[in-house]
């Protein structure tokens, strides 16, 4: 399925992301603040939109790229979910990235993607009457479960209450993704809830401890921290647009389990670049033991993996 292609690349990307974002907010000189990442996280992602002036090049609208001329005047259902999707994405993120900060990305981030793939499960056959057959059930049980077995060592409680909200707003995200895309369509949901993140994240400056915060913590960033700043968010915003649009041409339940391909992208990662990635980005215990422990568990994630294809 196209869908299911475009969502393991969209993975892809996300663990080079995760491992610059692992590097930003676990060293104190980069960006330490896990709030104002996330703003930025957000502005960035909102300007993600200038991607439909490629709809204008001949033959690249015929194969998915979105076009302004899709694009309609928003109704207010449109609007309160494009801000709901920016509202939930924010939350997610800063959870996510303070979860970060205080323990190892092999111990959170395998918890926040199982936890937002049973959530989304769970939230899509609340809210958007979704019945998978029996071979999507399996498959997304066993990704999900793999993915939870990932995580060697379950982190501090205060870590654990960060990682299952962080897990269960991603699902809140997606799910409101995937019902603006059948409340109106995928390239004017997706410009709406861009321009929704642009707004929301200029709203926080607003607030003066807000402003103060974003203000002061940029002021000390150095060119080169923005720099893989940019670099990252620039990734994520390609990741970001190949997973919406699965979750617009397929199940979001399902694309939310596939986030267990990005942990073994990350071990592929650890394993090739190891000496020349920080100690901060990746996990780099390597013995045997908890290599082939780590191999075990990818193996569940795999079969899930297959299943979902079967």
């Amino acid at each position: 399925m196209t869908w299911m292609l475009l969502a393991t690349a969209g993975q892809f990307l996300n663990a080079i992301v995760a491992i610059f974002d692992k590097y930003i907010v676990s060293d104190p000189n980069v960006l330490p603040r896990p709030f104002v990442y996330a703003f930025y996280s957000c502005l960035f992602t909102g300007f993600w939109a200038v991607i439909y002036l490629l709809g204008y090049i001949p033959g690249l609208s015929d194969l998915g790229m979105p076009s302004f001329s899709n694009v309609q005047a928003p109704s207010i259902q449109v609007v309160g979910m494009s801000f709901l999707a920016a509202y939930t994405f924010f939350i997610a993120l800063v959870s996510m990235y303070d979860a970060l900060k205080r323990a190892d990305a092999s111990s959170t981030m395998p918890i926040i993607g199982s936890v937002s793939a049973m959530s989304s499960f769970g939230l899509s056959y609340l809210f958007l009457d979704v019945a998978l057959h029996d071979n999507f059930i399996i498959g997304i049980i066993l990704l999900s479960v793999g993915t939870l077995l990932v995580a060697q060592t379950l982190p501090r409680i205060n870590v654990v209450i960060q990682v299952f909200h962080s897990g269960l707003f991603f699902a809140l995200h997606y799910i409101t993704m995937k019902g603006l895309f059948l409340e109106t369509s995928f390239d004017d949901g997706f410009f709406w809830s861009r321009l929704a993140f642009v707004l929301f994240a200029l709203s926080l400056l607003l607030v003066p401890a807000y402003w103060d915060k974003v203000m002061s913590q940029t002021k000390e960033t150095t060119k080169r921290t923005g720099f893989i700043v940019i670099l990252a968010k620039g990734l994520a915003g390609i990741a970001a647009f190949m997973l919406l649009k699965a979750t617009d041409m397929g199940e979001v339940s399902v694309v939310q389990a596939l986030d267990g391909l990005r942990y073994i992208f990350i071990l592929i990662f650890s394993i090739l670049f190891a000496h020349w990635l920080p100690e901060s980005a990746i996990d780099h215990d390597m013995r045997p033991k908890v290599f082939l422990r780590k191999l075990l568990y990818i193996v569940v994630i795999l079969t899930g993996f297959v299943v979902l294809f079967s």
